[in-house]
């Protein structure tokens, strides 16, 4: 039986990737020992891990992860409200294949997709 899957995204600098997560997106760090090169973060029931690729272009990172969430709007106004990076053109909206979803990019361009399903 699977019980959970914890994504490993690359992260060029440890203390901005922190930073971002944890102050704009309101998650918090998991654990209590600071590895180096290594993070992770939470937030409800999900949480995110990330390995030092310093070297990673941001513009060539095709780092990807899916969310679901019950109250998309209530994050889509915090991505607004903090003025979090959004590829360009892309809103809330509702898509063919059943859920409504946003996008946002971290620093390291990693894209992180927000979907609820439309009931």
């Amino acid at each position: 039986m699977l019980t959970a899957i914890h994504p490993k995204l690359p992260m060029r600098n440890k203390a901005v990737t922190r930073d971002f997560y944890l102050n704009s997106l309101e998650f918090e760090e998991f654990g209590s020992a600071d590895f180096e090169g290594y993070l992770m973060v939470q937030k409800d029931n999900i949480q995110i891990h990330f390995f030092e690729f310093k070297e990673i272009d941001p513009k060539e990172n095709d780092g990807q992860v899916y969310i679901r969430t019950d109250n998309i709007e209530q994050w889509y106004q915090l991505v607004l409200d903090k003025k979090i990076n959004r590829p360009k053109g892309v809103h809330l909206e509702n898509k063919p294949w059943g859920q409504k979803e946003f996008s946002i990019l971290d620093p390291d361009n990693n894209l992180l997709t927000f979907g609820e399903p439309i009931f």
